[in-house]
């Protein structure tokens, strides 16, 4: 069971196109607050990384909301950049289980998700 609990605005996207269909742009700040804090909550008691994606959570709202993913795809440099990602794209009543013994995993993969479209481990591996 997940017993973190989503913001208002978070708890309405379980999918990049949620987030495009619900939200105008001036709400993309009050989604990237909820989203840095949800990641906050679960990370600081499950474990994981923060400072790749606590760094990168507007640029994450972002490039879901004006791509079209996952037609339009989006690769991330390190793994660790991903959590938002994760969660905008389904995972987020899993992401508790992020990096644990049948959970999600804590880096992009390819088949947990159509929107994961490059396998990414620790460090600049889109690039090489």
């Amino acid at each position: 069971m997940n017993a973190y609990a989503a913001g208002p605005f978070l708890s309405q996207i379980d999918f990049p196109e949620d987030l495009r269909a619900k939200f105008k742009p001036e709400e993309l700040q009050q989604v990237s607050d909820e989203l840095r804090q949800f990641i906050v909550d679960v990370v600081s008691e499950k474990g994981g990384h923060f400072g790749a994606s606590l760094g990168v959570v507007e640029l994450t709202v972002a490039l879901h909301y004006v791509f079209n993913t996952p037609e339009d795809q989006i690769v991330w440099d390190v793994g660790h950049q991903a959590y938002g990602h994760k969660i905008l794209t389904g995972r987020r009543e899993r992401f508790h289980t992020n990096r644990q013994y049948n959970g999600i995993s804590g880096f992009p993969k390819r088949s947990e998700s159509e929107y994961d479209t490059f396998g990414v481990g620790h460090s600049s591996t889109s690039v090489s």
